[in-house]
C-alpha cells in the first residue's frame, strides 16, 4: 500500500467581476462571524462562567442569519462561515494546550482575506473548479502543476493577498515523496555573504532579493506617503508597495524550495544550527540582511521535507562555538569579528575558511549527538589569547 499524506496545492486564478464581488463579500462575512463567535465565547465565560464550543456557536450563527442586522450573511455560502467557527474552536484548543496565544479579533485591514470551502461547497471535475453560489462559471485557475492522478480535493481555500492577487489552495491526499537511500551527510552553516555553506565546501550564493528591489520599494513607499489618507490613490499606491514585497517574497521562497529539495534528496543526515533569529534581528546593522536571508523559512521547509523524505535532521544548540573551533584539532580560538573570513589555528596551523570550518564542526557535533545521545562536540581544548593550550 502506498503511503500518503495530506498536501496543499496552491494555484493562482483570475476571477470575473461577479466572482470577485461575491468572494470579497464572503471574506467580510467570514471575518464578521469569527469576531461574533469570539465575542460570544468571551461574554459567556465572563458573565456566566460558561464555555461555548463549536456546536453552540454554530447554533448562534443560525440565529444571527435570521436577524435583520445580519441577514446579509445569507447571501454567501454557509460553509465558509461554519468553517471559520471551527477555526475559532481550534484556536481556543491551541491556546489551552499552550501552543498559541489567546485568539484575537480579526481586523479588516490587517487580517488575511480567506475563505475555506469543504467538499460539499465546491465541485472539481475535468479540471474545472466551481464554488458554491458561483456554480455557473468555473474559476479561471492557472494549473501551474498537475494534481496527482486520481486526487480528490478535500477542501478549497480561496484567498487574496495584499497585492490583490487571488489564489486557491486545494488540500488532497497525495503519495509521500520518496528518494533512494543514501549514506551522504552534510553540515549546513547559514550566513549572509553566502546564504549557506555546506561541509563539503559547496556554497549557496545569497541572491539578496530585497536588496535588488530596494530602489523600487523606496519609490513606491515615497509615493504612498504622499497620498491622502483613505483615498483611492492611496489604496492604489499601497497595492504597488505590496506588489514589490510580493515579488521579493516569491523569489525568496522559490530559491529556498529549490535549495531545500536538493539538500533533502541528496543527503540522509542534515545538521543545522538552532539559530535564535529573533534575537539576531535586534542587531540594527544586520537586521535587514538577516530578514532578507529568511533563515526561519529555510528551517521550516527543511523540517517538513526531511520528515516527508524520511531523512534525519539534527539541530545543533545555538551556543555551540562552531566558528571558533578548529575542525582539524578541536582547539578553540579567541573571539573573532564578523569581518574575519579566514583564520589560522594556533594549535595545528591549519588555515580555515570561516564558514566551511563552521559547517564541518556543525556536522561533527550533529553526528556526536546522534552517536552519544548528548550535546557533545569535537572540542578537545581551548586556547588563551596568547594561543597556549589549556
Amino acid at each position: 500500500m502506498v503511503a500518503t499524506m495530506e498536501r496543499g496545492y496552491r494555484y493562482r486564478f483570475y476571477p470575473t467581476r461577479t466572482q470577485a464581488e461575491l468572494l470579497t463579500k464572503t471574506f467580510g462575512c467570514v471575518r464578521l462571524v469569527y469576531n461574533l463567535g469570539l465575542q460570544a465565547r468571551r461574554d459567556a465565560w465572563e458573565q456566566r462562567q460558561e464555555t461555548l464550543g463549536y456546536p453552540a456557536t454554530s447554533a448562534l450563527l443560525t440565529g444571527w442569519k435570521k436577524t435583520p442586522e445580519f441577514a446579509f450573511l445569507n447571501e454567501v455560502s454557509c460553509v465558509p462561515l461554519q468553517q471559520t467557527l471551527r477555526h475559532l474552536d481550534t484556536a481556543y484548543s491551541k491556546f489551552f494546550n499552550g501552543e498559541a496565544r489567546f485568539p484575537r479579533f480579526k481586523s479588516r485591514k490587517r487580517s488575511r482575506r480567506s475563505a475555506e470551502f469543504t467538499s460539499s461547497a465546491f465541485t472539481f471535475r475535468d479540471g474545472e473548479l466551481r464554488l458554491a453560489k458561483l456554480m455557473e462559471t468555473p474559476l479561471a485557475v492557472v494549473w501551474s502543476r498537475p494534481l496527482p492522478d486520481g486526487a480528490v480535493p478535500k477542501t478549497a481555500t480561496v484567498s487574496q493577498d495584499r497585492a490583490g492577487r487571488w489564489f486557491v489552495s486545494l488540500r488532497i491526499e497525495a503519495p509521500v515523496a520518496t528518494a533512494p537511500p543514501t549514506t551522504k551527510m552534510v553540515g549546513i552553516d547559514a550566513g549572509i555573504n553566502r546564504l549557506l555553506t555546506l561541509s563539503d565546501g559547496d556554497p549557496v550564493d545569497n541572491p539578496r532579493q530585497e536588496h535588488r528591489e530596494r530602489a523600487a520599494l523606496a519609490r513606491a513607499q515615497r509615493s504612498l506617503a504622499r497620498k491622502e489618507k483613505d483615498s483611492r490613490n492611496r489604496e492604489k499606491a499601497r497595492v504597488r508597495v505590496a506588489r514589490v514585497h510580493a515579488r521579493v517574497a516569491d523569489r525568496r521562497r522559490d530559491v529556498w524550495h529549490q535549495v531545500t529539495t536538493r539538500l533533502v534528496r541528496e543527503n540522509q543526515v542534515l545538521v543545522i544550527e538552532d539559530l535564535a533569529v529573533n534575537n539576531m534581528l535586534k542587531n540594527r546593522r544586520l537586521a535587514r540582511a538577516i530578514s532578507d536571508a529568511s533563515w526561519r523559512m529555510f528551517r521550516t521547509l527543511l523540517e517538513y521535507k526531511a520528515r516527508e523524505y524520511g531523512r534525519t535532521l539534527i539541530a545543533v544548540p545555538r551556543w555551540y562555538p562552531s566558528t571558533r573551533l578548529c575542525s582539524a584539532c578541536g582547539v578553540r580560538a579567541e573571539k573573532m569579528s564578523l569581518s574575519v573570513r579566514e583564520w589560522t589555528c594556533t594549535g595545528c596551523g591549519t588555515q580555515h575558511d570561516r564558514d566551511v570550518n563552521a559547517a564541518h564542526n556543525i556536522l561533527a557535533a550533529g553526528l556526536a549527538v546522534t552517536a552519544c545521545g548528548a550535546d557533545r562536540g569535537p572540542q578537545r581544548g581551548t586556547t588563551s589569547r596568547a594561543g597556549s593550550r589549556r
